[in-house]
């Protein structure tokens, strides 16, 4: 796995004069535990680069085109030679809206080092929005910065997964730095009203005239604003080397930090903390956060900061207790914040690796959205949304059940008619709280595309599919409806899986995973075993005009039953148990079993014409009950069965002659029966369709071991 670092543009990464980005990148890369698989790209002028693995992106000067984005582009064509994992951005957040159009398997992170709202591409909602939805983490310097980042976006992103705080950090002095102290009064920064040098220019001189033995040491430069101080004992330093300011934080005794806008950080508090100092700053932005015990300016004008400075001159024991206290309460040390920011590239890089092993997966969180029809009493227990769960449940996840149309039949109201808002609502809750690694759908229907692509942006771990049962082909009953149920949420899923080919779904998009699934058996639902019986009935069939309705709809015409009535008709020496036609109303649950256990054969007969692999799930109940299955051979099951092990028929007359063949035939009955069960519950049982089911939708490249999978 490897990590690459992206630096701003023109970011001296350089012991002579880095810039702060650079400084926060080379004290916690050289440390980290992930330093090897790190490379840092930037563009400096400096021959002399911190000793890290670093490429230098040389642009020739184009007069015509944006540097920034020629220097985006070039770090691009770099990645596609580098096979990164993840791709850190810093504070360029223009950046990361170029790179989500390139490079669209690669971990993005940005990290914010100044204020969101006044950067290039995080002014406005939309680019916000839209860094969320590419980002797989966003890091702020400070909770200030977080907050900003979040002005005007909706409330469901407070608590959002991707947003962190990763403070900026410095190396923590010892306390035998305090004996050093001289009586110096330190400010670090751009001399401008903005830092509030004004006031403490005009506050020091106040101080030093007071204070004769006591220094002020001004380290910075300021080219735009002319701010004069002259005193005897004020010495103005201009720009030094970071060490060099360390060196002085080192012997200063009062540090000033007393900026006028709102910092998102503040490293000059957070290394004068680090180094001893008695901190005074403002309470402005971030600089709260860089020091955990400072004297904080109520009001920043010369009276109070002249007032805070000269209390802590007079107060030798409470100056050098602030002193003790910043050394022993510093904890951003370059140590904490790197270990914070390897946790998070651990947890995604152990994640691919988990899933890119060929090693059994355990313990995933599941979060299985379908129909377990709770409201029905037990009627429709017996669904392959239930045999998908047990075997998830198995393979050893935990899976929890979201019954969407019993949490939308309870929820509905005047208010919410339909119970979707309250639906999705309750969905969007329940992932925050169990946090699941995938979320598999079953004919999930009122589950919005919106609610989806949500959950994608918040939950960039998290893995989405969708199974999905009923005909597809053309001439089948609802084909236009399920085409369009099954492409709903398609375009935000890694993987769908249909119980038809879809090499024979030219409506698939194609560059969405696509695959086929049989129905699922399962050993705690299929128990009967038919072939160790005599049995009274030749063929079982029944129907249904939904299984959610229960019973026949009147005047609804159905193909089946004319293809069941010449069946009958040609077959006048078969005993057949049909139910759903003629007025016979459908059954189901213990009474559908009861039925089934005293026929020899089951007729496997779906709407609309065959197509290959389709099948509805009574195909388990035949097979996997120990019936022999008569099923059409348009259907292309002969992939996977052979004549010893299901009945296949070209028409009706065909299907006469057979039926009757085996009917006579108990021996033969029988043998077909069993082999047929044993096959299908060893290759085509739920514990192996659910682990299909999870290693397609996590992308997982194993060998197959699954019959169907050609």
């Amino acid at each position: 796995m490897k990590i690459s670092i992206l630096l701003p543009y023109k970011e001296n990464f350089s012991p002579e004069y880095p810039g702060a980005v650079s400084l926060f990148v080379y004290e916690t890369t050289k440390i980290s535990q992930f330093k090897k698989d790190i490379t840092i790209f930037g563009n400096t002028n400096y021959k002399n680069i911190f000793k890290l693995k670093y490429v230098n992106i040389n642009l020739v000067k184009n007069p015509f085109s944006s540097q920034t984005k020629n220097y985006v582009k070039k770090f691009i064509q770099l990645e596609k030679g580098n096979e990164s994992t993840i791709i850190e951005v810093h504070n360029r957040p223009s950046y990361i809206h170029i790179l989500s159009k390139d490079i669209s398997k690669k971990i993005l992170t940005l990290y914010f080092h100044n204020d969101p709202l006044s950067m290039d591409g995080s002014q406005t909602i939309k680019e916000r929005k839209n860094l969320l939805k590419n980002c797989y983490k966003i890091i702020f310097n400070s909770s200030w910065s977080k907050k900003r980042f979040l002005e005007g976006l909706e409330n469901k992103f407070v608590n959002s997964d991707k947003l962190l705080v990763f403070h900026q950090s410095a190396r923590q002095g010892s306390f035998s730095l305090l004996k050093n102290k001289k009586k110096w009064i330190t400010f670090v920064g751009k001399l401008n009203k903005a830092k509030g040098y004004d006031i403490f220019s005009s506050s020091i001189k106040r101080i030093l005239d007071k204070h004769s033995t006591w220094r002020a040491k001004i380290i910075g430069d300021e080219k735009r604003e002319k701010i004069v101080l002259k005193h005897k004992n004020a010495d103005i330093l201009g720009f030094k080397k970071h060490n060099e300011v360390l060196n002085i934080f080192k012997k200063t005794s009062i540090a000033v930090a007393c900026s006028r806008w709102e910092e998102p950080f503040g490293r000059t508090s957070l290394e004068a903390s680090a180094n001893g100092c008695a901190v005074v700053i403002t309470n402005k932005g971030g600089l709260p956060e860089t020091v955990t015990d400072a004297k904080i300016l109520k009001k920043l004008n010369v009276k109070s900061l002249t007032k805070t400075l000269d209390f802590l001159i007079n107060n030798n024991d409470i100056r050098k207790k602030l002193q003790r206290l910043s050394i022993k309460n510093f904890y951003l040390t370059h140590k904490f914040v790197t270990k914070a920011m390897d946790t998070y590239r651990s947890e995604k890089i152990s994640y691919l690796k988990r899933i890119n092993t060929t090693k059994p997966i355990k313990n995933l969180r599941i979060l299985h959205i379908t129909n377990f029809n709770e409201r029905l009493d037990g009627r429709l227990f017996f669904n392959t949304g239930r045999r998908i769960n047990n075997g998830f449940i198995r393979l050893g996840h935990s899976v929890l059940g979201f019954s969407d149309r019993d949490i939308q039949k309870y929820y509905k109201n005047f208010k919410d008619f339909k119970g979707a808002k309250t639906l999705n609502e309750k969905l969007r809750k329940t992932c925050y709280n169990y946090k699941p690694d995938i979320i598999m759908l079953g004919h999930a229907d009122l589950i919005s595309s919106d609610q989806i692509m949500e959950l994608r942006n918040d939950y960039p771990n998290v893995k989405f599919g969708q199974w999905f049962l009923d005909p597809l082909n053309k001439k089948g009953p609802d084909y236009l409806r399920n085409k369009n149920r099954i492409l709903d949420k398609i375009e935000h899923l890694d993987a769908s899986f249909v119980t038809t080919s879809p090499s024979v779904l030219n409506f698939l998009p194609k560059n969405t995973n696509n695959f086929y699934i049989p129905n699922p058996s399962d050993g705690s639902f299929e128990t009967l075993n038919n072939f160790k019986k005599s049995c009274n009935v030749d063929v079982f069939f029944a129907l249904s005009h939904g299984v959610h309705r229960g019973v026949l709809k009147s005047g609804k015409i159905d193909d089946r039953i004319t293809f069941l009535k010449k069946l009958s008709a040609n077959t006048p020496d078969v005993k057949f148990d049909l139910y759903g036609i003629d007025k016979v109303q459908p059954i189901w649950a213990d009474h559908y079993f009861k039925t089934i256990s005293n026929a020899k054969m089951g007729l496997n007969l779906s709407r609309g014409n065959a197509i290959k692999y389709y099948s509805s799930d009574r195909i388990t109940q035949i097979v996997g009950n120990g019936l022999v299955c008569l099923i059409d051979e348009k259907t292309q099951y002969r992939d996977f069965f052979d004549n010893s092990e299901m009945v296949f028929y070209k028409n009706i007359n065909d299907l006469s002659e057979k039926i009757l063949k085996v009917s006579r035939d108990e021996k033969l009955r029988k043998s077909i029966a069993f082999k047929g069960k044993q096959k299908y519950m060893k290759y085509f049982n739920s514990t192996l369709v659910a682990d299909f089911i999870i290693n397609k939708t996590l992308g997982r490249n194993i060998k197959t071991k699954y019959l169907w999978d050609k």
